[in-house]
């Protein structure tokens, strides 16, 4: 992973754990990750992200993912997105499979990993094919099961 991308995973995960309402709140969060960039890089990568400005609960104007639906809605918000594309769950190993219409995975796997279940440690999208990586302990089925139940399909 190049140190662009690294560093603006870093950035997402933060916008989504805590309110940042500045240039300077962005910079020191990240140099307590150990990274250090310039005023510049900060606004390019918010830029990039598509982070915007939004009143948080206190009132105060904090940065959030364009995307992000923030953690009172997301899982909310997930069982829509199921619903709306997947069209078949199956499972393999530590694997949940998950089909959806062409061009419809992305939002699937983005509406997973905003969730932050538990169980799932990391999705891969392709263009109508989502992988969800469980954890080992719970195994791919009880993840495809959960996520089949959510989407409102029969569960194999």
């Amino acid at each position: 992973m190049s140190e662009k991308a690294l560093r603006q995973q870093q950035l997402r995960r933060l916008l989504a754990e805590r309110d940042l309402g500045s240039h300077a709140e962005v910079r020191a969060a990240l140099a307590e990750l150990g990274v250090d960039v310039h005023e510049t890089t900060v606004s390019r990568d918010l830029d990039e992200l598509g982070a915007v400005k939004l009143r948080a609960a206190d009132g105060r104007l904090v940065y959030r993912l364009a995307v992000d639906p923030g953690p009172a809605s997301a899982r909310a918000r997930l069982d829509d997105t199921l619903a709306r594309f997947v069209t078949a769950v199956d499972a393999s190993g530590n694997l949940a499979v998950l089909r959806t219409p062409p061009a419809c995975a992305h939002p699937v796997a983005s509406a997973i990993d905003l969730a932050d279940l538990p169980d799932v440690l990391a999705t891969v999208s392709g263009d109508d094919t989502v992988l969800v990586v469980a954890r080992e302990d719970v195994g791919g089925r009880a993840v495809a099961d959960a996520l089949a139940r959510r989407a409102g399909l029969l569960v194999r």
